[in-house]
């Protein structure tokens, strides 16, 4: 028999258990804090039909969408009818579209899935990954205290993931867009000139001034110049927030909309219990996708700038408008948990990771399996994670297995031990053990298991 060599596709990141824990863990902590804020959870299919995905897109996004085609279709030829979710935000205005008489709004929901794109085979970019947004979405209306709500969720998100220092930068695409009016910019030319502003941080001043002035925009140097000074505000703290809003040279009804938006959105964070040092104005914040109407959001590790945004979104004014008449107007957020994992760990940043496995019940003598079984169904039912080893080997090994698979505790229940109704316990991070008496082992063991998480938690093992 031919052997097929076994190798994982491109653009794909795939785990061994030890740090597949550590991205659980980074999901866990991200969808219980989406909970703690009364966000709703949804899962939509990986799947969607084609027109619905590409409604209003094609172009870039066509050429990086995996289409589905069943192997009885393939002689049929044309676009497939099916293809595979880009991100989550179009299926999430399918499905309120879809189902808009049955939710109560403002709906809020989250949704931590995979999504697909065709990526071009990179060091660090992914044609798989898992993202996690939340969304609200109002009918109608939908009032700007809930674009505040963002930042208050993203700092609880990263306080909790505890990745290092971290700041959410602000911005106000109505405030922008407003300034370009006043600079007699025409709308049909803003949202190139929104694009490129986007790429400040990524391509430096000179490359965007340059492109700005070029003949792709032809602005004047004047124009350019007053871009720039104003692309290049950023704040200090809350008060040097609101002064720098106040100092901005712009008119137009656009303009003051977007500056008293973010006043407001300012000043609520504050009220929702952000530190000052955790949010500034950044007014080079754009975000490529042109539905975003409103406050937009980037968030970056403060030490480690070069890893980019970790979490962003904004606000848009109609969701769904190309599945219903229906106006519903939302805000949101999202993190791309794949790349942020593999950027973390690249930077090493990741701690240490205990298992999911808390003890390990070895076994002595094969003719005592049920008094093992029975020991290791006892620590489960106390709520203990336990593995209870099945075939003899010689306690050397089993120990060797604990330490390898990242167990931390050992319970050794030999012949004395069963004689005098005692247990060992081995901590094999500190290698050290010592005797307790059965009865008192789920007590002993959960001050053990405590001590370790917090120990953890502080970086010292």
């Amino acid at each position: 028999m031919t052997l097929t060599s076994a190798r994982t596709v491109p653009g794909v990141l795939e785990l061994l258990p030890a740090e597949q824990i550590a991205f659980q863990d980074m999901l866990d902590t991200i969808r219980r804090n989406y909970e703690r804020f009364g966000f709703l959870p949804i899962e939509t299919p990986v799947m969607e039909f084609s027109e619905v995905l590409l409604t209003k897109q094609g172009g870039e996004t066509e050429r990086q969408v995996y289409f589905v085609q069943s192997t009885g279709a393939l002689e049929q030829g044309g676009r497939p009818e099916l293809a595979l979710r880009f991100d989550l935000t179009v299926p999430l205005a399918r499905y309120v579209a879809e189902h808009e008489h049955a939710l109560s709004f403002p709906f809020r929901r989250y949704q931590m899935q995979r999504v697909y794109r065709g990526e071009r085979a990179q060091r660090g970019r992914f044609r798989e990954f898992y993202q996690c947004d939340i969304d609200v979405i109002g009918k109608d209306s939908l009032s700007v205290r809930y674009d505040a709500e963002m930042p208050a969720v993203i700092y609880s998100v990263f306080r909790d993931l505890d990745i290092g220092p971290f700041q959410i930068q602000l911005n106000n695409r109505k405030l922008m867009r407003g300034y370009f009016e006043s600079l007699g910019i025409a709308d049909e030319q803003q949202a190139g000139v929104l694009r490129e502003v986007d790429k400040l941080d990524k391509h430096g001043e000179e490359a965007v001034r340059a492109v700005l002035a070029g003949p792709g925009h032809g602005l004047g140097d004047g124009a350019v110049d007053r871009i720039m000074s104003f692309i290049g505000v950023r704040s200090q703290d809350h008060a040097d927030a609101l002064a720098r809003l106040d100092a901005l040279q712009g008119s137009g009804a656009r303009f003051e909309q977007g500056r008293a938006e973010l006043r407001e959105v300012l000043g609520l964070i504050r009220a929702f219990g952000v530190p000052e040092s955790h949010y500034a104005l950044n007014l080079s914040i754009a975000r490529g996708l042109d539905y975003y109407t409103g406050t937009v959001y980037e968030t970056r590790l403060v030490q480690h700038p070069q890893i980019g945004s970790i979490c962003s979104g904004g606000r848009y004014d109609d969701l769904a408008g190309s599945y219903t008449k229906s106006h519903l107007p939302g805000v949101g957020i999202s993190i791309g948990a794949t790349r942020l994992f593999w950027q973390l760990r690249e930077a090493g940043l990741l701690g240490p990771v205990q298992s999911t496995v808390q003890v390990l019940v070895t076994m002595m003598d094969e003719a005592q399996l049920p008094a093992y079984l029975a020991l290791a169904a006892q620590l489960r039912g106390a709520g203990i994670a336990t593995e209870a080893v099945m075939e003899p080997s010689k306690l050397a090994r089993q120990f060797r297995h604990a330490d390898r698979a990242g167990i931390r505790f050992v319970v050794v229940l030999g012949p004395d031990e069963l004689a005098r109704d005692m247990v060992t316990l081995k901590d094999m991070r500190k290698q050290e053990q010592f005797q307790v008496p059965r009865g008192e082992l789920v007590k002993t063991l959960r001050v053990e298991l405590e001590q370790a998480t917090a120990m953890a938690r502080m970086g010292r093992g």
